[in-house]
């Protein structure tokens, strides 16, 4: 297990980037067939995009009915090119699901895409180990203008400059 960040930091990206999330819901716990199926895909994805820089980083949030998986990539385009390979593991298992497992509704999938850009976003980490964004950016100090939430909703945090608000 990684040990804590003592300091106050913040996962800063000079370039945009996106947040994807895409999840499972098992509807019909007893239809086994249907869904594990669908559960099973994600981490043959996760495993292959292991070694892709496309993808900065990811974590799975299992949960009894609801599965989750937070995503950040360096670009839509890169998403997209991803999700669109006939070579690599999702676009066999997407029509899978559709042909296969869509009509029964024993299984629901869904997904969500924000692209953010520098500055539209703000984080900060404080005695955890490395979390979300800050597993796949990198972490500078939570100081000066970082200090603050708003300080660090802006596109060049510059340390010399210091906001009043707490």
């Amino acid at each position: 297990m990684t040990d804590p960040n003592r300091e106050r930091l913040h996962a800063e990206m000079d370039e945009p980037f996106v947040v994807f999330l895409v999840g499972m819901r098992i509807n019909s716990f007893w239809r086994v067939w249907e869904w594990l199926p669908v559960l099973l895909a994600m981490p043959r994805m996760l495993r292959e995009l292991a070694d892709d820089d496309a993808m900065l980083g990811s974590r799975t949030k299992p949960g009894l009915r609801n599965w989750m998986v937070v995503q950040y990539w360096r670009s839509f385009e890169e998403l997209t090119e991803y999700a669109r390979d006939d070579e690599a593991e999702h676009l066999p298992a997407w029509s899978e699901y559709n042909e296969k497992r869509a009509a029964s509704g024993a299984v629901g999938i869904w997904h969500e895409t924000y692209v953010v850009g520098p500055g539209d976003y703000e984080t900060v980490y404080n005695n955890v180990p490395p979390q979300g964004l800050g597993e796949a950016a990198p972490l500078v100090p939570a100081t000066g203008r970082r200090e603050s939430a708003a300080g660090r909703l802006t596109e060049d945090a510059d340390d010399s400059e210091r906001d009043d608000e707490p």
